[in-house]
């Protein structure tokens, strides 16, 4: 029997209506962090956040890979528009905000602590309750 696990989006565990799927866990990766965000057209409730001290996920640093559509991606002052063949890294110490466009934005999130083993967040684990965010 192969070593691999095959899954449709459709199969994977999701959260918060289908905007959030559980891609590390419905795959069973445990060598990094991976979800995948399907943001409605000109969502405007993602987050401003970081990953740094007293942070959800904290000292993770972000890989965004667009799949479906584009977002803004806000970083301080600064604007970078993200759609297919544009990927961003993102530091642990970033703000960051996404605001997807017209058409929405599906994208893959990859994320890992640098120099550190990957540890899986309580939240990416099949049936565990979703994230909130620090206050």
């Amino acid at each position: 029997m192969p070593d691999a696990t095959i899954k449709r989006l459709d199969q994977m565990e999701s959260f918060y209506d289908g905007l959030v799927l559980r891609a590390r866990a419905s795959l069973g990766v445990s060598s990094w962090g991976m979800q995948i965000f399907n943001l409605p057209p000109n969502f405007d409730q993602y987050p401003e956040h970081h990953h740094g001290e007293g942070a959800v996920d904290p000292g993770q640093e972000e890989v965004y890979i667009p799949l479906e559509g584009s977002a803004t991606l806000f970083l301080g002052d600064e604007t970078h528009t993200l759609e297919s063949g544009v990927w961003a890294r993102v530091g642990r110490d970033q703000p960051r905000r996404l605001v997807p466009g017209d058409a929405g934005f599906r994208y893959l999130a990859l994320g890992g602590v640098p120099g550190s083993a990957f540890a899986p967040p309580d939240w990416t684990q099949l049936g565990a309750s979703p994230p909130t965010m620090p206050e």
